[in-house]
């Protein structure tokens, strides 16, 4: 039976869609949502017939809670999430070397946060309930994939073996690590290396432990990280060493072993699942193909040591919604879907590098190695520099664009901001509504000024242009400028800058104005005299 609010199996005559999405786990579900807020018609279909109730993914950050967000469905999801959880590492013999439990929310949001990847699900599917334009099919294969110049034909099948055709303008692979569309059908290689030691997963209900924190325990006798989930649930994961069969590992009497060192009572455990996984470290050839594209485990896939596996792939999708959208409503050049592969083909491998040094730096079952590095982290953790580059996690790589979909190439550019993500904070409307930024922009490029109206110069086809890009203007004051009960007057809707961070961010940067795009990334920046032509320019690079 399918699973609750999705549709019956797919009929035999031949359906229509403009972005086919193959696979309905938390990526293409989130991407399913994303496309679902721009008006395009959507369908997902997924060979299983319900979520999967397996331990997966538990941490999300910032920058996914803001692709939420951008869905609408941040609040859903926070609803079912522990946020702000510090983690903590600990040397061989159990000693705490670092808290990290960064306080920053630049982009609106705490950086580490945990839920449980079914949940999240589950309520993502819901989401898809709100457009009558997306729908989700389940218990639904894909046999092969023919693209040609208008778009692409897909050959599926349900669970009682009756085959149809499905007409779309693209499609999205996002089908996981042993795609369907990249391995048997694309045949694109999966660059990287299988880590050669499993390790089990356990989860138990009526969490057993005062410990509201993950903890990586570099324990060389046997390397384990413990968790409290949403719910009571806690959550372990052991390395297995050579010679340990991971079925067998799986068995009551074996996984019981294994946490009796943990827990005082280790028979009262009520053990809700527990699965045996390997570590992969690998990303496909090219994430664009054509009409089709890989997003997720089907384009990349990552050990879990830094916590980035969904996350990569909730930017997959936030890079690539507006991308389609904007290309299918005739508002981009259809070339410049090539920007997705450029922009996050170089950050997954720059995540998946960094997931490969953690996993080796505390993994290590060499116990003078592991000495080593004790004494080393020991003695770091009080230089203040150090500590805080740590605790912050400022280490975690931050995409930087280079694109045809940034403005890299004009001189009086800001290199060092095009191409990143822009802040978020609290701005107050006309109305004197408090809101987040992304919340006041909705899912359209905008152009921000800062305490100047940049296009009082303008010629007058820009505005209408930029209207037709789907291009907003907004202008940023300080709180509380104006006279009592006024706000000052602007070309364009203007918002006050209720925390004073944007007045804090544009004093720092030296710029007048950003152009924001869909997913939030800085398009385009500069001084007050340079915005027409800027901005003219970026419309001549990519609008159709």
């Amino acid at each position: 039976m399918s699973a609750v609010g999705q549709q019956p199996a797919v009929p035999a005559q031949v359906m229509q869609a403009q972005v086919l999405i193959v696979g309905a786990g938390p990526v293409g579900v989130t991407l399913g949502n994303l496309l679902g807020t721009y008006g395009i018609s959507t369908l997902l279909i997924e060979r299983n017939l319900d979520v999967l109730d397996y331990p997966r993914a538990v941490g999300i950050d910032d920058e996914a809670l803001r692709t939420f967000q951008s869905a609408g469905m941040a609040d859903a999801i926070v609803r079912d999430v522990i946020q702000n959880v510090p983690m903590r590492m600990y040397t061989a013999d159990r000693r705490c070397f670092a808290e990290i439990q960064p306080t920053t929310r630049e982009f609106g949001w705490y950086r580490r946060n945990l839920f449980s990847q079914p949940l999240g699900e589950a309520t993502l599917r819901l989401g898809l309930r709100r457009f009558e334009h997306v729908s989700l099919r389940s218990g639904v294969e894909l046999l092969d994939l023919v693209q040609d110049e208008a778009g692409v034909q897909a050959s599926i099948i349900d669970e009682h073996g009756a085959q149809a055709t499905l007409r779309a303008q693209y499609v999205v692979g996002c089908d996981g690590g042993r795609s369907t569309v990249r391995e048997k059908i694309l045949k694109l290689p999966y660059e990287g290396k299988t880590h050669p030691a499993k390790w089990v997963v356990i989860e138990c209900d009526g969490d057993p432990l005062d410990a509201p924190y993950t903890a990586l325990h570099c324990e060389p006798q046997r390397p384990y990280v413990c968790l409290a989930l949403p719910y009571g649930v806690r959550r372990w994961e052991f390395m297995l060493f050579p010679g340990e069969d991971g079925e067998q590992m799986l068995a009551p009497e074996k996984v019981r072993e294994l946490l009796r060192e943990h827990v005082r009572d280790v028979d009262a455990l009520n053990i809700i699942r527990a699965r045996v996984y390997t570590h992969n470290s690998r990303v496909a050839g090219s994430l664009v193909c054509g009409r089709i594209c890989l997003a997720g485990d089907a384009a990349h896939i990552t050990p879990p040591w830094i916590g980035q596996g969904l996350n990569a792939g909730l930017r997959d999708a936030f890079n690539l919604a507006w991308k389609l959208a904007w290309v299918l409503q005739g508002r981009m050049k259809p070339e410049l879907l090539a920007s997705y592969h450029e922009e996050r083909h170089a950050h997954v491998k720059a995540m998946i590098d960094l997931a490969d040094l953690f996993g080796a730096v505390l993994s290590q079952k060499n116990r003078l190695l592991a000495w080593c590095r004790d004494k080393f982290f020991l003695a770091i953790k009080d230089i203040p520099r150090v500590r805080d580059y740590v605790l912050q996690m400022k280490f975690k790589p931050m995409p930087s664009f280079s694109s045809q979909a940034v403005m890299q190439d004009d001189v009086r550019n800001r290199s060092d901001l095009v191409g990143r993500m822009f802040l978020q904070s609290l701005v107050e409307n006309g109305a004197g509504e408090v809101m987040r930024l992304d919340d006041l922009c909705g899912g359209r490029f905008v152009l921000l000024s800062w305490r100047c109206d940049v296009l009082a110069a303008a010629e007058p086809g820009l505005r209408s242009r930029m209207q037709a890009f789907g291009c907003d203007y907004l202008q940023g004051v300080r709180s509380r400028s104006g006279p009592r009960g006024q706000v000052l007057a602007g070309a364009g809707v203007v918002i006050q800058d209720y925390e004073n961070k944007l007045n804090a961010w544009f004093k720092e940067k030296g710029v007048d104005w950003v152009l924001l795009r869909p997913d939030r990334f800085i398009a385009a920046a500069g001084r007050a005299g340079d915005a027409p032509e800027v901005v003219a320019r970026y419309l001549d690079q990519v609008a159709a």
